[in-house]
């Protein structure tokens, strides 16, 4: 059976002429807002909680203190894992020609962060007034040096590998071997790993490795510990998981998210 395609919403802004418009809401865990777009960039910050965006061509996942880059007219949905505080910066198209026209996870280091919160303060800048004109101009002078986070999962177009890709997203945790999940979508190991490596840039370990990655940030940003959020994603212990975390984000969970090994 097709899945049913879903209709993206036009989200147009009411402030069509601010230079940037800002948006704060905070949304509860599990809230997932539906597809949609905007005729303007994006820059989505979670100053609490983690979201996970999904488009067409991929999976990001943004975890507190991080922003998600969507260019415009780019369809998306975004989830929440865990109370989250949105903090949403719409700039006009052009305003920041740094940044890239595909949607990346970034650092947001602390001024900007800073800016960000002032600028939804603020509630929409304009080019007229000096105070607005110069926030402006630090936003987008500070967005030239934002650092990407490999925190995302390229989409697959041939129907083998979008149904290998199903079943490991419905269970990130599952251990089964990669030989025998191939067999179970009718294609042998070798063959997988050529529409992998040929569609994503990735090795199947490699992206069943990013999986399982995202779904532990998710569970931390529901509040799990660290060796819950291990195990439920399918690392054998958490040392594991911790190693995969360090090599991939270069710190610890637990200094990335500011909490304690034991979640408390």
């Amino acid at each position: 059976m097709s899945k049913k395609r879903q209709i993206a919403i036009f989200d147009r802004l009411a402030d069509q002429n601010s230079r940037i418009v800002t948006h704060t809401h905070n949304y509860s865990a599990g809230h997932k807002i539906p597809l949609h777009f905007h005729d303007r960039d994006q820059l989505v910050y979670a100053s609490r909680g983690v979201m996970t965006v999904h488009t067409g061509n991929g999976t990001w996942v943004v975890p507190t203190n991080r922003a998600v880059w969507i260019p415009e007219c780019v369809p998306h949905t975004i989830s929440m894992s865990g109370m989250v505080a949105m903090r949403t910066l719409y700039l006009k198209a052009k305003l920041a020609t740094s940044m890239p026209r595909d949607c990346c996870v970034v650092n947001v280091p602390p001024l900007l962060s800073e800016l960000i919160l002032h600028a939804c303060k603020c509630g929409s800048l304009s080019a007229r007034g000096a105070p607005h004109r110069h926030l402006i101009e630090v936003i987008v002078d500070q967005l030239k040096a934002v650092q990407t986070v490999p925190l995302q999962l390229p989409n697959l177009a041939d129907p083998r590998a979008q149904r290998l890709a199903e079943i490991l997203n419905a269970d990130p945790g599952n251990r089964q071997s990669l030989a025998r999940v191939c067999r179970t979508v009718g294609a042998s190991g070798r063959t997988v790993e050529r529409l992998f490596q040929e569609e994503t840039g990735m090795t199947l370990g490699k992206w069943r490795q990013q999986l399982r990655l995202m779904q532990a940030m998710r569970l931390l940003g529901e509040g799990a510990k660290v060796s819950h959020a291990a195990l439920e994603s399918g690392y054998s212990t958490p040392s594991a998981f911790i190693a995969a975390f360090r090599k991939s984000l270069g710190t610890t969970p637990a200094a990335y998210f500011k909490v304690s090994v034991n979640g408390r």
